[in-house]
């Protein structure tokens, strides 16, 4: 069974697509607001690059949530938090 440390980089990095989709964002729509090519930016989505801390914030900073949310290991839990595009939460 694999170490819970090689399962959150994973975890995080399926959480920014799945909130990546569900703003209805595209993979090259993030990495111009990232300023880095869309290869690169998949590579984060795939967990095959380590996000530093300011990337991580960046990112959240895009999809308009939370660095918890990006964190969180159960999807699921917040999906029906994540507010509507150009919406404060709470």
């Amino acid at each position: 069974m694999k170490d819970n440390r090689d399962l959150k980089p994973k975890i995080v990095a399926s959480n920014i697509r799945k909130i990546r989709e569900f703003r209805n964002y595209t993979q090259d729509y993030l990495a111009a607001k990232l300023s880095i090519s869309q290869n690169a930016y998949s590579k984060i989505e795939l967990g095959y690059s380590k996000l530093t801390l300011d990337r991580l914030f960046q990112i959240a900073i895009i999809l308009e949530v939370e660095v918890m949310q990006l964190l969180n290991l159960d999807y699921s839990e917040y999906t029906h938090a994540i507010p509507a595009p150009g919406q404060v939460s709470v």
